[in-house]
């Protein structure tokens, strides 16, 4: 994240949603930030409920966090979208109890789809893991979430 970009606002948590749900003590309890070039951005640091290897994070906690960054980014961008493709790049192990940086954001949009990229990179910008998605726009199945999820924040 660029130090000079602005923090346009903090964005709504979801309830039990395993990365951003307050309501969920197993969670990672991220608050994502929306930036002024309306990427997503956030700082985390990870503990023992999110370890893999010893002193180092799970996979899936990545791939969760890339697949939340991304996701989120489509959502500000105002697509109901799901995920149908996830390509995670792990590069470097993710170490636990030190913090680093997720950022989000949308690449491009065609039709229907909405093509995204994201990365987890440690506080002096060394990229650990990185990721693309592809994210279908489908309001049908995600009716229900906007319900849930107070947007006036």
């Amino acid at each position: 994240m660029d130090p000079s970009m602005k923090v346009l606002r903090t964005l709504p948590e979801h309830g039990y949603c395993f990365v951003c749900g307050k309501d969920n003590q197993s969670g990672m309890g991220v608050r994502w930030l929306l930036m002024e070039d309306l990427s997503i951005s956030t700082e985390v640091t990870l503990d023992l409920a999110q370890q893999g290897p010893p002193g180092y994070a799970h996979g899936g906690a990545s791939a969760a966090l890339l697949d939340e960054a991304m996701g989120t980014s489509v959502w500000v961008a105002g697509k109901q979208a799901v995920a149908v493709n996830l390509q995670v790049n792990y590069l470097k192990p993710l170490p636990l109890h030190v913090p680093f940086r997720v950022n989000g954001r949308v690449e491009k949009i065609e039709g229907r789809k909405i093509f995204a990229s994201s990365s987890i990179s440690s506080m002096d910008g060394t990229i650990l893991v990185n990721g693309q998605g592809i994210y279908i726009d489908a309001p049908q199945l995600t009716e229900s979430v906007w319900e849930h999820i107070d947007t006036s924040k």
